[in-house]
This record gives structure tokens, sequence and C-alpha cells, in this order.
């Protein structure tokens, strides 16, 4: 099932309510179906069927105790889910993702063609 255009938004309106420390926003892909999201140009997470899933890197596995790991889709590797409490904490996702993006490596360069 694809995510809806609806839960996207509401999600970026908790990141972007905000400036991130680093003054950093966050941007969507669409991929069938799905959201990719970057900050600086570093993919941190998704939304996949409507659910926030972010990378497992260590600041996250700490500032999210107990978060369950779900698979984004078939044949991915696990990523943690942010409840939709947390989610509704926009404090809390911005600290979350300045503490993420120190350990996310940076965007690759594209290839000419």
């Amino acid at each position: 099932m694809p995510s809806s255009e609806k839960f996207r938004d509401h999600v970026l309106e908790q990141f972007n309510g905000k400036l991130l420390e680093g003054g950093f926003r966050v941007t969507t892909r669409k991929m069938m179906g799905e959201y990719i999201l970057y900050a600086d140009g570093k993919i941190f997470g998704g939304i996949y069927d409507d659910r926030l899933l972010v990378k497992p890197v260590s600041a996250a596995l700490a500032m999210l105790p107990g978060a369950k790991k779900q698979l984004p889709y078939d044949g991915a590797k696990p990523m943690l889910r942010v409840t939709n409490d947390q989610i509704e904490d926009s404090d809390l996702l911005i600290r979350l993702l300045d503490a993420m993006l120190p350990e996310l490596p940076a965007a690759k360069a594209k290839k000419k063609k």
C-alpha cells in the first residue's frame, strides 16, 4: 500500500516546523509510492506504508529505546519504527535527526553520463 501524501506532509511539517540546529530542512523523494527522507543530502529514513522508519544508527538506537525494527519492504534491511506519539513530538524528531546526521554517510556523487 503506498504512503499517503497527507501522512508525508504531516511528517515534513513536524520536522520542518522549526529549523534544525544546523539549518537543515527535511525533504523527500517519491520512489515507488513511498518517500525517501533526506537532510543535508543524506538519507536518514523513509515513509513506508504510512510508517516513519529511520536508519538504525547508534544515535537513533539510543534515542528510541525499545523501538521496533521493521522492514520497509521485502528484501530491505530493517529500520527503526518511529511511533505516532513520537512523530507528534517535533522537538524529539529534531534532536533525533541532529544526533543521527554525523553518523550517516555523505551523499554519493552522481555519475556523469
